[in-house]
């Protein structure tokens, strides 16, 4: 089974990435394991952070590497917090920070127009100096409510309704979350580049 380096630390991501890439024979190892730091995201967009994640982590691993960006985009917000989601309310903000803000900013806007999706892309770069990587996409629409409700999950889970589940993605099963989410839907989506 061929190992790729995967540009994270997050357990969660390393499991979720690793199940589903077993399939096609890779495993999955966190860059931790090779004492890569994380790397500066100084892209504009998500997929321009991925691939300097996933550049990074081959180059300090050589291995082949996958790396995703993902963040929530708000249509009255102009799509922001977007790429700077886990930092929106500064630098090591909280989850709990980042929340009070987005509720804040979204104060006085009315439930039909706090549309918003969570997007998720994801590179696979067979080395660092890669032309061509893979990129797959995943996108997850909902609204954004005006309080938190549910504790599964995190990030800005307890304020995205999903309709179809009548619930937050904070309070759905993480098994359900799996299936629905735009990492998933990102992950399921590079499986099939990589074996096409």
């Amino acid at each position: 089974m061929d190992k790729i380096v995967l540009a994270s630390n997050n357990a969660g991501k390393v499991r979720e990435i690793d199940q589903l890439l077993s399939k096609v024979n890779l495993h999955v190892v966190p860059q931790s394991e090779f004492d890569i730091s994380e790397v500066e995201e100084t892209g504009l967009s998500f997929v321009e952070n991925a691939i300097i994640k996933a550049r990074f982590a081959a180059k300090e691993s050589g291995l082949p590497a996958i790396a995703d960006d993902s963040g929530l985009e708000i249509d009255a917000l102009q799509g922001a917090p977007g790429i700077y989601s886990a930092r929106y309310a500064g630098e090591n903000a909280t989850d709990q920070q980042n929340l009070q803000k987005l509720l804040q900013a979204l104060q006085n806007v009315p439930e039909a127009e706090r549309t918003a999706r969570f997007q998720c892309l994801m590179v696979f770069m067979r080395h660092e100096k890669d032309p061509t990587p893979l990129i797959a996409q995943g996108t997850w629409e909902g609204i954004i409510t005006t309080e938190a409700s549910g504790s599964n999950g995190f990030g800005y889970d307890p304020v995205f309704y999903v309709a179809e589940q009548k619930c937050t993605s904070a309070q759905l099963p993480a098994d359900v979350k799996n299936q629905l989410s735009h990492r998933a839907k990102a992950i399921n989506t590079l499986v099939k580049l990589l074996t096409a």
